[in-house]
This record gives C-alpha cells, sequence and structure tokens, in this order.
C-alpha cells in the first residue's frame, strides 16, 4: 500500500509523490515565543514529530524547516493592536529578544522532552527581516501590494483570485472584523499587513523603504519556507486554527510573488480541549506543559496524543490520561520481557510479519497512529501468553525496528509504577531507622545502615535540612 495523506487543499486523501523524486521539503509553522507551550503545542508537534519520522522510515530524504515566530503576530491575530512577544516584555519587565529567547529555551526543552526530534532546520523571523522587505518590494513592483499614506504595506486581496481556496472562503465571506482587525488605512477590511509602520514605543524595528518598521505575521513564512525549501515545496503544516488567515495570506503572497504554485499538500492537525471545552486562558483550564510534567511523565503525555489521529480532536482529562496510563505501562512491561532475548538465526514468524504489516498500513493511511497502536496489544497477549523464544525475538524486532523510531516511544519507560514507588517507601522507611539510631547516638549501626545503602547503589547525605539520597 502507498502513503496517502489527506490534503486540505483538494479536501481529500491523495497518493503522496514528492515533487524531487525521493527528497521531501516539508514546513511546520513553529509557536510564537511569548509564553510557555502548552497542551496545543504537544498536540500539533508530536503530530508533525511523527509525520517526519515516518517519511523517514519509508526511505525519503526529508529536510524538515520550523520557523519561530519572535516578531509580527500581533494580539488577536489581526494587523492592529500590541504584538504578543512586546506586550509579554512589559509584564516581565525585560527585553523583547530576551522573552523570545527565554520561551524559545522553553519550547525546545518540553519538545526533548516529549521526544520530538529537532526540525533540521529552525529559523527565526527576526533572522529574515532583509529577506522580508525584498519579498514585500517585489509584491509592490507586481502590483499585488500598496504602500499607504502611513507607510504601511498591504497586500491587495483583490487582486490574487484564488484567495480563500485552503479555507474554501470566497472574498464575500472574509469579512470585516473575523480574525483581521480592519485599519483606517486599507483599501479594503480584507486586505492583510505586509509591513506595518512601528510607533515611537515599538521596541522591535527595522529600517526600511518605507520607514522603520515590522513586518506581517504571514510574511514570515512564505519568506523563510522560500529561502530554504524552495518556490513550491511538498508539504506544509499546522494546526486546524491556521488555515484562515495565515495559511490562505501564504498562499496568495507566495504565488503572487513567485509565480507558481506554493505548496503540493497542506497538511493540519485537529486542535485539543480539556474536558470537552475549549482550552483557553479566560476558562481557567488552560495547561502548560510545565505544570503537566509535574503531574504526568513525558512518555504519557505523548502515547495519549497518538491514541487519536492527528485530524482528530484530543480531548485531555485526568481521567483519560490516567487510563493511556495504565495502557502505557501493560505495553512497556510486555517490551521489557522480550527486549533483551537475541537469536542469531532468527526465522520469520508470519504472525507477527501480518501484524507489522497492517501496522505499516495504518501508517500509510494518513499516518492513523490511533489505528497502528490498537495492533500493538495483539503484541502484548502474545508476549504474555506464548513460549516461542523466536516469536518473542520477532516481537522485539518489531519494536525495535519499526515501531519505536515511528511513534517515537520508549516503551522500556518504567514510569513511578509500584515497585519503583515500593522500592522509595522502603529507603525512606530506613532512612528513617537510621535517624532514630542517630538519636539514641547508635552511630555504628547508622554507619551500617549508610554503608549497606551504598553498596546497593544508594547515597545518603546528610544535611541541617535531614537527610536525602539519590539512586
Amino acid at each position: 500500500m502507498s502513503l496517502k495523506v489527506y490534503n486540505t487543499l483538494s479536501r481529500e486523501k491523495e497518493e503522496f509523490v514528492p515533487i524531487h523524486g525521493n527528497n521531501v521539503g516539508m514546513y511546520v509553522c513553529g509557536p510564537t515565543v511569548y509564553g510557555y507551550p502548552h497542551l496545543g503545542h504537544a498536540k500539533s508537534y508530536i503530530s508533525f514529530d511523527t509525520i517526519y519520522r515516518y517519511l523517514k522510515f519509508k526511505g525519503y530524504n526529508v529536510k524538515y524547516v520550523q520557523n519561530i515566530t519572535d516578531v509580527g503576530h500581533l494580539v488577536g491575530d489581526g494587523d492592529e493592536g500590541e504584538s504578543k512577544v512586546e506586550k509579554q516584555a512589559k509584564i516581565e519587565k525585560i527585553d523583547p529578544y530576551q522573552i523570545a529567547y527565554k520561551y524559545e529555551l522553553e519550547y525546545f526543552n518540553c519538545m526533548d522532552r516529549l521526544n520530538v526530534l529537532r526540525p533540521d532546520i529552525s529559523c527565526r523571523a527576526t533572522g529574515h527581516i532583509i529577506e522580508i522587505i525584498d519579498m514585500v518590494k517585489t509584491l509592490i513592483d507586481k502590483g499585488f501590494a500598496y504602500v499607504t499614506s502611513e507607510d504601511n504595506v498591504y497586500f491587495d486581496i483583490e487582486k490574487f483570485k484564488g484567495y480563500g481556496k485552503l479555507s474554501n472562503r470566497t472574498l464575500d465571506d472574509t469579512v470585516s472584523g473575523e480574525r483581521i482587525t480592519v485599519a483606517d488605512d486599507k483599501k479594503r477590511p480584507e486586505d492583510f499587513a505586509l509591513w506595518k509602520k512601528a510607533d515611537k514605543g515599538h521596541l522591535m524595528k527595522w529600517p526600511s523603504p518605507w520607514g522603520e518598521g515590522y513586518p506581517g505575521w504571514h510574511i514570515e513564512c512564505s519568506v523563510m519556507s522560500k529561502k530554504y525549501l524552495g518556490d513550491t515545496f511538498d508539504i506544509h503544516g499546522g494546526g486546524m486554527d491556521n488555515i484562515f488567515p495565515h495559511h490562505d495570506c501564504e498562499i496568495a503572497q507566495s504565488e503572487c510573488a513567485n509565480g507558481c504554485d506554493f505548496v503540493k499538500y497542506f497538511i493540519h492537525n485537529n486542535l485539543v480541549t480539556v474536558n470537552g471545552q475549549k482550552m483557553g486562558k479566560s476558562l481557567g483550564n488552560f495547561i502548560t506543559l510545565p505544570d503537566l510534567f509535574n503531574k504526568y511523565d513525558p512518555v504519557v503525555i505523548r502515547f495519549y496524543t497518538l491514541l487519536s489521529h492527528y485530524r482528530k480532536p484530543t480531548d485531555f482529562s485526568d481521567d483519560k490520561i490516567e487510563e493511556a496510563k495504565r495502557s502505557f505501562e501493560s505495553i512497556s512491561k510486555a517490551y521489557i520481557k522480550v527486549s533483551r532475548l537475541s537469536l542469531e538465526n532468527v526465522n520469520l514468524d508470519e504472525e507477527i510479519e501480518s501484524i507489522k504489516n497492517k501496522f505499516i498500513e495504518a501508517m500509510d493511511d494518513d499516518f492513523n497512529t490511533a489505528l497502528a497502536i490498537s495492533y500493538l496489544y495483539e503484541l502484548v497477549k502474545i508476549i504474555n501468553t506464548t513460549n516461542d523464544v523466536n516469536k518473542l525475538v520477532n516481537i522485539a524486532n518489531l519494536f525495535n525496528d519499526v515501531i519505536i523510531p515511528i511513534l517515537g516511544i520508549e516503551f522500556n519507560n518504567n514510569l513511578n509504577d509500584s515497585s519503583n514507588n515500593l522500592e522509595d517507601e522502603l529507603i525512606k522507611y530506613i532512612i528513617e531507622l537510621r535517624k532514630n539510631a542517630r538519636s539514641e547516638k547508635n552511630f555504628e549501626l547508622s554507619d551500617k545502615i549508610r554503608d549497606h545503602l551504598l553498596s546497593l547503589g544508594v547515597t545518603l547525605k546528610d544535611s541541617r535540612e535531614g537527610t536525602t539520597y539519590e539512586k
């Protein structure tokens, strides 16, 4: 079975055929770095990480590009208002560049913990101002953009007849006030900003032919995807909330500037809800990843995210994550049983080969991780019921060579299971016994306990605050 992907542009599954033979160019909209990454980021970047992993598993030479939006993204996603980065800088009373770098590091730290592979190229908007100005100039020279009396530059939406082809909106559907804030100097409300004049208090600004200013949000992705992947490339990804206006605007400015198709396949992941409600700070259910990691191991979050198809919404709740944790533990314990098995001559097992083929067929069907993971339970059942070493080695090889590299999940993670908890409680109890011995000035027993724990790989550290240990 050949790989099929759902293309938002055509609204159907299509056979995946790269533009340039075995080489694949993939661009995914990265985070706007003004706050801690949250559940929505986990859903999106785990999804595209799995797509990236699977394309490489299939033998494609993938160049994965992801941007860092550190300028140009205004509050409300419109053309008026305050920069999200600058607004946070004022709250924290530090430079906006510090804000951007601080939360960029937080983003990558959280992605690392989720075992999300780093993109091949991670590019900041602020590092491409020269190229952004060049593309804006090109759009003006070709008659697709105009400069206003207030030194703002807008894309003239009526000049591009294909506007809205991704979101399936007509120009009449794109009304004033729908995610696009109306500026007084626009020809029409639907036109979107390519370059904005900076007010006196604006900190992030650059010289341009139109005076000091900063880029609009949409232009950065057109510029950086062109620089690293060319005028036309294979895959553009992002969340469903990027379809309009962000990706519609990208298509318009890229195809007008470059004179050719922008992207062959648009892939969009669905969004996250919390206990059935849309996640939002105003609703009090906004969950950052650092907070979530204090409750759950990141590997469980990754596993739970992949239990639903990337194009379906993921609803987070404590009950559902606990259920996912139990499922993960059952698979992990079964895998650990076979992970150390090896045979010099392994005979192919037809039953295990059949499960492998079903797993790959599920992934070939628009990266259906939910269906693919369901076949792991068949493997768990076999592990727990057979003594056939050849069959068990085949299962171990399937995990190590196929399942783990594609899903990005280390199934040898024991989490904080009951055995680990019991061990920790026993150590704490022994420390308490040692404390009592010391209080009774029985230092011989106290030292004996310390030395015996050390021989078992447990180091005690005494301080004024008490005794801690390391394993």
